[in-house]
């Protein structure tokens, strides 16, 4: 299994790589065109070491094979205690469990931090998506239909809701441990 650590600068480069292979190859981001490593600079800037918005990644021998992020949902003060929460595993490395530890690791570390809510959008279909987040406790709290138009299709999104903060610590735990 990879190690789970905070993301460096150096690693931006393979987390955009990584990214770009699900813009080109699926609907499951709704971005259309690639990035260039200093265009996800800003990105990776918005996510510390500590506090609600994180990122962290799998590294499997120097190599980046998955990352998980909890960043700002909506610009409003109001919503500074809601994080959206995203993971990614490359493409060749999906099916080994590296969106579970990843999942786990990065839900404990924010555990403490001042997060009422995770917000989690996913499009549909992907079913392994859907099962990965109600592991975590997420559960559906709605649809939008056909909100994204990809590869000439329109695509639904399924948004999932989970408590944030220590409220879900000890199942998130229970989660890792059977991983």
């Amino acid at each position: 299994m990879p190690v789970i650590r905070n993301a460096l600068p150096d690693d931006i480069a393979a987390l955009t790589a990584l990214y770009n292979h699900y813009i080109v190859h699926t609907p499951i981001t709704f971005d259309v065109h690639t990035y260039e490593p200093e265009q996800r600079r800003q990105w990776f800037d918005d996510h510390r070491a500590s506090g609600r918005h994180r990122l962290l990644v799998a590294d499997e021998h120097g190599e980046i094979v998955g990352y998980a992020s909890t960043s700002r949902w909506r610009p409003k003060a109001a919503y500074d205690t809601t994080v959206e929460s995203t993971v990614y595993v490359r493409h060749d490395a999906v099916g080994r469990g590296i969106g579970r530890a990843l999942y786990a690791a990065l839900f404990d570390a924010i555990a403490s931090e001042d997060v009422h809510a995770i917000v989690a959008g996913v499009a549909l279909p992907n079913a392994a998506s859907i099962a990965l987040h109600e592991r975590f406790g997420f559960r559906q709290v709605g649809v939008f239909r056909e909100v994204g138009k990809k590869f000439g299709t329109f695509w639904d999104v399924a948004w999932l809701q989970r408590p944030g903060g220590r409220r879900n610590h000890a199942q998130d735990s229970a989660v890792q441990r059977d991983a």
